[in-house]
């Protein structure tokens, strides 16, 4: 454990963040003076790696250390159940602990705001006569009826279905100024003499895109957000297409939101030290994910684990790092040991208070501990840390999974359906995949479209594939995907296994939960 632990930590999630954007990376845009400020007191790191490509998993993994085919939270089973998180081991240890998010994910319905005593989701700010409809019951019927479960595939588009509703508009600016007021009045509020950990997702700049007008004008000027595809499914789907100008605004408008969203960071961060609290806080900056503009053809956050998604920015305060810039491998996964270690808590200390069960503090996992990721040693290795000690050499490597995507699988064939395109049964949107990535070559496994291998080093926009057989490192980086995949349970190889059995699944339906599906329309 770290010989100095802090009082308080702050964990800042960028949601659906690009690291090429801002300025700690080398953007020449100044979209994000605050984070620049922050960075010459911070490390940057820029080998930091998703375990996934989207909001739930990659939260749930940094909330419990496990890898997403650990703790099992994904579109098919969106439910982080029977498991501890990071959040339950520090409010047993007597910390203060909040979540204020806007993300439709980050709520008590998927289990990921569990041990935090203060918090603040999107679906607690949704209007009344939303809240008391056909939303909160298919939410609430999932959830008190564990055979319904087995209609998750469905019913778990409602959370994503609410958002594009309710973020859309003028007024979707109006969430992180109310994020960031509430945290404040947490932290001030908060009276443990151990200190208190504040989480926070700030959503401005995923889609759709609706920046206020002072930041609209300065970094798109002219743009209407109404006369630009704000809808990735359409692009992705073939139905829509989109030229260089449009492009060009839709990245002036994401330019916006992420100015926006560095100007009310700034605004907590003046605050932190302006009361004095400042020097005592560990403060985490980091994206949950990134986005495409168009590269690789794709636009927004699914079907694919291009750099631009899964290659995040991270930018970590702590009396135990240096102000300076890394370039070596780091993982998300690893924030949860991190915070642990700040705040010197030990999940073993306080399991008899805990609700499910909690991974341990591991040192190797700690970005605080001078054995940060020596994992040779470890007696119960996790899957990551099996692949990369098993491997030749010295090598160090990040492991990533992405579950067939139910909810943009849909909406995508609606669009495509819409526009009289048939999608073939090998559409990249149709398959599972996994990544393992070293600093220099990154192998892609999917089960439905070809393998992809690239040499980051030299091809760091992964625009040419690389076949392993004519190059080692991306060899030596197929073998450690297949480490991990063996380590986990088996490679995504066959899709086969992927086919739901909806009619036997909607066979166990009563007539109330078809009502349901039929007013949130996925159902004739």
């Amino acid at each position: 454990m770290d010989e100095t632990p802090q009082s308080n930590v702050l964990f800042v999630v960028l949601d659906t963040v690009r690291k090429d954007r801002l300025g700690p990376y080398g953007y020449e845009r100044e979209t994000t003076p605050e984070l620049s400020r922050f960075a010459e007191e911070a490390t940057v790191f820029d080998g930091a790696v998703a375990p996934a490509p989207w909001t739930l998993p990659v939260h749930a993994s940094m909330f419990t250390g496990r890898y997403p085919s650990q703790h099992g939270a994904d579109q098919g089973s969106p439910y982080l159940d029977d498991v501890a998180t990071l959040a339950s081991v520090l409010s047993a240890s007597d910390y203060d602990t909040a979540c204020y998010s806007s993300n439709a994910w980050i709520t008590p319905y998927t289990g990921l705001t569990h041990g935090f005593d203060e918090q603040d989701s999107f679906f607690e700010v949704l209007p009344g006569d939303v809240l008391s409809g056909p939303l909160a019951s298919a939410w609430q019927a999932v959830n008190d009826n564990d055979y319904l479960r087995e209609l998750a595939s469905k019913l778990v588009r409602v959370g994503a279905m609410a958002h594009e509703t309710l973020a859309s508009g003028e007024g979707a600016d109006s969430k992180t100024p109310s994020v960031i007021d509430r945290t404040r009045s947490f932290i001030d509020d908060s009276e443990s003499d151990r200190g208190w950990f504040a989480f926070v997702n700030l959503m401005d700049a995923h889609l759709p895109y609706y920046p206020p007008e002072t930041y609209r004008e300065e970094f798109a000027p002219g743009v209407d957000p109404a006369d630009v595809c704000q809808n990735s499914k359409e692009y992705n789907s073939g139905a829509r297409e989109i030229g260089d100008e449009e492009w060009e605004a839709i990245r002036g408008l994401y330019d916006a939101e992420i100015a926006h969203m560095d100007a009310e960071l700034g605004r907590l961060f003046a605050w932190l030290r302006e009361t004095g609290q400042w020097e005592e806080t560990t403060v985490i900056v980091a994206a949950d994910h990134g986005e495409l503009h168009g590269e690789h053809d794709l636009y927004g956050h699914e079907f694919a684990l291009y750099d631009q998604l899964i290659n995040v920015p991270f930018l970590v305060k702590h009396p135990g790092l240096e102000a300076d810039r890394r370039t070596d491998l780091v993982e998300l996964v690893d924030c949860y040991h991190t915070v642990l270690d700040a705040v010197d808590v030990a999940p073993a200390d306080v399991e008899p208070n805990l609700d499910g069960d909690a991974v341990g503090f591991d040192p190797t996992r700690s970005l605080l501990s001078s054995e940060y990721r020596e994992f040779a040693a470890i007696e119960d290795p996790d899957p990551g840390q099996q692949a990369v000690r098993e491997g030749d050499g010295d090598a160090d490597y990040a492991f990533v999974e992405y579950a067939q995507p139910v909810i943009e699988l849909h909406h995508l064939e609606e669009k495509a359906s819409d526009a009289g395109i048939d999608l073939s049964d090998d559409h990249r949107a149709y398959s599972r995949l996994r990544a393992a990535r070293s600093t220099d070559a990154k192998y892609v496994r999917a089960d439905r479209i070809p393998d992809e291998g690239y040499r980051l080093d030299e091809d760091p926009d992964e625009e040419t594939p690389v076949d392993g057989a004519n190059d080692e490192g991306v060899a030596a980086t197929e073998r450690a995907l297949a480490r991990f995949e063996e380590a986990v349970g088996g490679a995504w190889d066959d899709p086969n296994e992927t086919d739901a059995d909806e009619a036997n699944a909607l066979a166990e339906a009563d007539e109330e939960t078809r009502d349901r599906l039929r007013e949130l329309g996925y159902l004739e």
